[in-house]
C-alpha cells in the first residue's frame, strides 16, 4: 500500500506543549471531526459487509477507509517519543501522590482540594456505605409542584411508612413494561425480564417492610442492569444472539451482588448496542430501545436500555457500562444523570471483558442524590483480591445544601466546547453562566490538543481490545449470527495492528500529561455531553443497524476522556433543544475527584431541576388509588 501512504505527524514532546491559555486564533489547534463515510443501512450495508468481508477487496476498503479517516497521518504512521500507557490506573503512594507508570507524579491528594467530603471506612459493608450516604443527603422535602422523578428515598419512605410495598410497584412494574413492550409503542427497554423472579424479590422486600427489618433504602428499589453485565438469572448477551451460548452466566458480577446484599430488586437485563459498537442503541435483535421524551429518536448508545428505563419512571437507577461514553451519552440524551467514576473504583468482576483498559461500570439515575447512594453500595475493591494499585480511601461529598463549596474552577476549553449544535451550546453556555452567577465560581480559559487525535486512538484502543476479546469466539460463529452493523465494527477493529495499538497508548500517554498540566489550573473540565441532541430512527435501520460515524463522532466528541485517562465524569440535564429533547452538561475531573464532581452535579442540578420537562413515555409506579 506504499503507493497511498499517507504522511503521518510528527509530535512535538509533551513538554513544548501549551494548556496555560486559548491560542491567539480559536481554532488555531482544534481539529474538527473529519469523519468521510457515508450513512448506510439496510441494503446498503449488506454490501458494505460483502466488500469488506472480501479477501482481495476488503483490505483495500479498510486501508482507505484508515487513512480517509485520518488515523494513519495521526497514529499509524505517527512519530511520538514518548512511552506507551497501557493501562489508565492513578495509583498513589505513601505520601498521597498519584503517579502513573513512566510518569513523574501527577498530582498530590491534597491537591483535590476536595470540600465538605465524609470519609467512609472501606470495610463497611455495601448496607452500611448506604447509609453512610443517605447521612450525607439534605433533609427532603415535600414534593415539588415541578416534575419530579420519584427517587430511591421516595420509594423508601413509601415502603416504610406502609402507602404502597414494593409487591405492589414491583406488579406496577411488569404491566408497564408490558404496555411499553408491545404495539404501538415497542420501546424495546429490555433484552430480558423474568416476571416470576421480579415479583419473588418483591414479595421477599415486602416481607422485611412488614417486619420492620428493611435492609437498607434500596429494599425494594427497582434497579435494572445492562445487558453486559451478569445478573442471575439471566444470560449475559452483549446484545448479541450467541455470546451467551459460548460464554454461560454463572452468578452475579460483583456490583450486581453488593446490589442484592442491600435489598435492591434486580429487574432484568436492558437493551443495548449489540457488543457496545456502536453509538444509537439500535440493536437489530431486541429491537431498538426508543427515547422516552420522543420514541421516533434515539436513546444513544451503548447503554440504550439503562438510559430509557430510568428517563421513563420505571426505576430510579440503572446500571450501565461505559467504554466510550456509554453511560453519559445516552443519559444525556434522555435526559437524567449519567456518572462513571475513577477506573479501577468498581470492580469489573462480572463484566463481558469487552475493553478492559477503557470500559468501566457506571450509573443512570433520576438524580445525583441516586447516583451517590448506588454508588455507595457498588464501590470499593474486590475483598478477595489484592488490588494491583494502590488506590486512595472512599470519601463521600456533604451534599446537605447546593451552596457548601466554594472557589470552584472550570476549565473551558471554547473551540472544543462550542463545537456542537447551536441549541447545545447556547443552552450549555447558559447553564456555565448560571453556575459561575449563582455560586461565584470562575471559568478558566484552556487549550487541550489534540482532542481529535485522542478520539482517534480511543476507537483504536477500544476496537482492538474488543476484537482480541472475542476472537476465539468469534471462530466458534457463523458470520450471519451478528448484526450488519457489529460485522462491520468488527472488519475494522480486527484491521489495527500491534504497532497501530501501542502508537495508541503512546498518545494515552501524552494525553494523561496534557490534562494533568489542565487539572493543575481547574478542579474540573467542563463541556457539554454530546454535539447533538437524539437524532432520527429510520426504517432501513431496524433490521441491520446503521452506520453513521457523523452523527457518531458528533456523539462521542466529549466522552473519550473519561475512558481512555480513566477520569471520573458526570452530566446533569440542563435544558432542551427547541424540538424539546434532553441536552446535558458534562463535567470531568481529577482522579478520585468524585466527592467534587458530585458536589458540582448537585449544585447545577439544584438550578435547572425547576425546569425539568416530563417525558412523553412515562410511568408513574407511586401514584396513590
Amino acid at each position: 500500500m506504499g503507493l497511498f501512504r499517507a504522511e503521518g505527524v510528527v509530535y512535538k514532546p509533551v513538554q513544548e506543549t501549551d494548556t496555560a491559555s486559548p491560542p491567539p486564533q480559536p481554532n488555531q489547534f482544534y481539529l474538527t471531526a473529519n469523519v468521510k463515510a457515508p450513512r448506510m443501512a439496510g441494503f446498503l450495508v449488506k454490501v458494505f459487509v460483502w466488500l469488506l468481508e472480501s479477501p482481495i477487496l476488503g483490505g483495500l476498503l479498510l486501508y482507505i477507509l484508515k487513512r480517509n479517516n485520518l488515523i494513519h497521518k495521526f497514529i499509524s504512521y505517527a512519530e511520538l517519543e514518548d512511552s506507551p500507557l497501557y493501562v489508565p490506573l492513578h495509583p498513589y503512594d505513601s505520601e498521597g501522590l498519584i503517579t502513573n507508570a513512566g510518569l513523574n507524579p501527577q498530582l498530590s491528594l491534597a491537591d483535590l482540594k476536595e470540600q465538605e467530603i465524609k470519609h467512609i471506612d472501606s470495610d463497611l459493608s455495601p448496607p452500611e456505605k448506604v447509609q453512610q450516604a443517605i447521612d450525607c443527603l439534605p433533609v427532603s422535602s415535600e414534593k415539588q409542584p415541578f416534575f419530579h422523578r420519584w427517587t430511591v428515598l421516595d420509594y423508601s419512605k413509601a415502603y416504610s411508612s406502609g402507602d404502597i410495598t414494593p409487591r405492589i410497584v414491583a406488579e406496577r412494574f411488569i404491566a408497564a413494561v408490558r404496555e411499553s413492550s408491545n404495539p404501538p409503542m415497542k420501546m424495546s427497554f429490555f433484552i430480558n425480564y423474568n416476571e416470576e423472579d421480579i415479583l419473588k424479590q418483591a414479595t421477599e422486600s415486602t416481607l422485611r417492610y412488614k417486619k420492620g427489618e428493611s435492609i437498607s433504602v434500596l429494599d425494594g428499589v427497582l434497579i435494572a442492569v445492562k445487558d453486559e453485565i451478569d445478573c442471575s438469572p439471566y444470560p449475559t448477551t452483549g446484545g448479541t444472539k450467541w455470546l451467551h451460548k459460548l460464554r454461560p452466566c454463572t452468578g452475579d458480577a460483583c456490583c450486581v451482588m453488593r446490589l442484592r446484599l442491600c435489598g435492591a430488586i434486580l429487574v432484568g437485563k436492558t437493551n443495548m448496542h449489540e457488543l457496545g459498537a456502536g453509538t444509537s442503541g439500535i440493536n437489530p435483535h431486541y429491537g431498538v430501545a426508543r427515547n422516552p421524551y420522543d420514541p421516533s429518536k434515539i436513546t444513544g448508545g451503548s447503554s440504550s436500555g439503562s438510559a430509557a428505563v430510568v428517563a421513563a419512571g420505571l426505576c430510579p437507577v440503572a446500571l450501565g457500562v461505559d467504554g466510550g461514553g456509554s453511560v453519559r451519552m445516552p443519559a444525556a440524551l434522555c435526559g437524567v444523570v449519567g456518572f462513571k467514576p475513577t477506573f479501577g473504583r468498581i470492580p469489573l468482576s462480572g463484566v463481558l471483558p469487552l475493553n478492559w483498559t477503557v470500559g468501566m461500570v457506571g450509573i443512570l439515575a433520576a438524580t445525583v442524590e441516586d447516583a451517590l447512594v448506588v454508588y455507595a453500595a457498588i464501590n470499593g475493591p474486590l475483598p478477595s483480591q489484592q488490588p494491583t494499585v494502590s488506590l486512595p480511601k472512599v470519601s463521600f461529598p456533604l451534599l446537605k445544601s447546593a451552596t457548601s463549596i466554594s472557589a470552584i474552577k472550570l476549565a473551558k476549553y471554547d473551540a472544543w466546547f462550542n463545537d456542537c449544535s447551536d441549541d447545545i451550546r447556547v443552552c450549555c453556555s447558559r447553564a456555565v453562566d448560571k453556575l459561575c452567577e449563582r455560586y461565584g465560581w470562575k471559568v478558566v480559559e484552556v487549550t487541550i490538543p489534540n482532542i481529535e487525535v485522542m478520539r482517534l486512538a480511543h476507537y483504536l484502543t477500544i476496537g482492538s481490545e474488543c476484537s482480541t476479546s472475542l476472537s476465539s469466539y468469534l471462530q466458534k460463529i457463523n458470520c450471519s449470527d451478528q448484526g450488519w452493523d457489529a460485522r462491520v465494527a468488527l472488519s475494522v477493529y480486527g484491521s489495527f495492528s500491534s504497532q497501530e495499538y501501542i502508537k495508541a497508548q503512546k498518545i494515552r500517554n501524552r494525553q494523561m500529561q496534557i490534562h494533568r498540566n489542565v487539572f493543575a489550573k481547574a478542579d474540573v473540565i467542563v463541556v457539554p455531553t454530546t454535539g447533538v441532541t437524539a437524532y432520527e430512527i429510520k426504517d432501513d435501520a431496524l433490521k441491520t443497524g446503521e452506520l453513521d460515524y457523523i452523527y457518531g463522532a458528533a456523539l462521542v466528541r466529549y466522552q473519550i476522556a473519561g475512558n481512555f485517562l480513566g477520569l471520573p465524569a458526570v452530566t446533569v440535564p440542563v435544558g432542551y433543544d427547541t424540538a424539546g429533547l434532553p441536552i446535558g452538561l458534562q463535567f470531568i475531573g481529577k482522579p478520585w475527584s468524585e466527592p467534587t464532581l458530585m458536589h458540582i452535579a448537585f449544585a447545577m442540578q439544584a438550578l435547572c431541576i425547576s425546569e425539568f420537562r416530563k417525558p412523553k413515555v412515562f410511568h408513574d409506579l407511586l401514584y396513590k388509588e
